[in-house]
């Protein structure tokens, strides 16, 4: 099988792609504009696959990297909420032209499948929790409404020949990313910093990066979902209670301070994983977080990491 991972470099992709090398049945080519992606990543991989430095928005190259593609795993995005909002242009050109792209692409090339990873943003402020795939699409700032731009051309393009998964991830936690909720407090708590909660009272699901690569893996060779399927842990975690385990964590005991909501982020999320547990068996524990040390013990060595790690791809 040849397997195209956009946005392969990134926090999701490059595990991804570790995963998929593992197995070691299937060729894998990634395509990445190393905006958020970074080559460290992919230290683990890099000598099996082949890298491809390019946008998801340039039809020719996508063309050329789609050639002879069974099934396209399409993780290349704008994912930050606010960064959405102070870019309206990027964040459209991106997740709504680049998905078109991907999609127009895969069908020209006969790709079998596409597994297009959308977010729970699409659902905007819930009225109740937890979350069901039923629930109605009311996103709530611009990344929601590109997923769900994105989201309607994956059912534009699904047809008898190409198949099209819809994943709506709930906020997917673990080591290599930055930039999210997570691993800001985690630096920020290293650092000797106080951390700050945008609302009291705001409750979000987090999902285990190696939770969600199984049901990726799984979604690559299971039978074809009719509609979208939620992913993530099936449990709240309150913001306030994140930032005082991960302080406790770090040794540093911050102080968490608690403001204002910011009012382009949706303030509480849980979703139903009932489908997802059905049909990928998809694995929820009962500490939705616990992980967490193993993502400040990687972001607290992180910063001797890269020189090594590049040092060896320069080989």
């Amino acid at each position: 099988m040849k397997i195209l991972v956009t946005g392969g470099a990134g926090f999701i992709g490059s595990h991804l792609v570790d995963r998929l090398v593992q197995a070691n049945a299937c060729q894998v080519t990634i395509l990445d504009n190393f905006s958020r992606g970074q080559e460290e990543h992919l230290a683990h991989s890099w000598h099996k696959i082949e890298i491809v430095r390019g946008d998801i928005r340039d039809r020719t190259l996508l063309q050329s990297v789609m050639t002879g593609v069974d099934l396209v795993f399409h993780l290349a995005a704008q994912a930050n909420v606010l960064g959405a909002v102070r870019d309206l242009d990027h964040s459209f050109e991106t997740n709504v032209v680049g998905t078109y792209e991907v999609l127009r692409a895969a069908q020209a090339a006969g790709a079998k499948r596409v597994i297009f990873s959308s977010s729970r943003e699409v659902y905007g402020e819930p009225t109740s929790l937890p979350v069901p795939e039923t629930a109605p699409i009311a996103p709530k700032n611009a990344y929601g409404v590109s997923k769900a731009a994105g989201e309607m051309y994956c059912h534009l393009f699904a047809d008898k020949v190409m198949e099209v998964i819809i994943f709506r991830l709930a906020n997917v936690y673990g080591t290599r990313d930055r930039d999210r909720v997570i691993p800001l407090f985690a630096e920020q708590s290293l650092a000797g910093k106080s951390l700050t909660v945008f609302g009291r009272n705001k409750i979000l699901d987090f999902l285990w990066i190696g939770d969600l690569l199984d049901v990726l893996c799984k979604a690559s060779i299971c039978p074809c979902p009719e509609g979208a399927v939620n992913v993530g842990s099936g449990e709240g975690v309150n913001l306030v209670d994140l930032a005082e385990r991960i302080s406790a964590l770090t040794g540093n005991r911050s102080v968490v301070q608690v403001t204002e909501e910011r009012a382009p982020e949706v303030g509480r999320y849980v979703a139903d994983v009932g489908l997802a547990r059905k049909l990928y068996d998809l694995h929820c524990p009962e500490d939705a977080i616990e992980h967490l040390p193993a993502v400040v013990n990687f972001i607290r060595s992180e910063e001797l990491a890269p020189a090594a790690t590049k040092e060896r791809l320069n080989r």
